[in-house]
């Protein structure tokens, strides 16, 4: 694979981790299925998202652990506060930690298998 193209589909895959997010929340909750609803309830996660994707470390190495805390960080900060914002409320601190744990996982564990399948096929080639 070029690498070129590693931090376009490492956006891709974040972006796919926030919509996840988003419909495994709303499916959770019973909430109607539509993609307008869907893209309510990402959309200030993914403006925190592409807010974290503008600092040059994450532009930089894209798939490391460094780069997944700080857009870890971005999105559930920035999304949580602009979710806030939109809904004028404070949401409930258990709220809060299932969003920051959720967005770990997705956002994090993608670069984490990711790095793994890396060094499995690292240590296949020097065989």
């Amino acid at each position: 694979m070029s690498p070129r193209r590693i931090p376009t589909l490492a956006f891709a895959a974040d972006v796919i981790a926030v919509v996840v997010f988003a419909a495994v929340g709303r499916i959770s909750h019973d909430e109607a299925e539509s993609l307008s609803g869907l893209l309510a309830t990402a959309a200030p996660f993914l403006i925190g998202l592409v807010a974290a994707w503008a600092t040059p470390l994450v532009r930089a190495h894209p798939v490391g652990f460094r780069a997944g805390a700080v857009v870890l960080a971005g999105t559930a900060v920035l999304g949580l506060l602009l979710r806030a914002a939109f809904t004028v409320q404070l949401p409930p601190l258990v709220f809060v930690v299932i969003t920051v744990v959720s967005l770990a996982v997705l956002l994090i564990g993608w670069r984490a298998l990711s790095l793994l399948v890396s060094h499995r096929a690292d240590q296949r080639a020097v065989r």
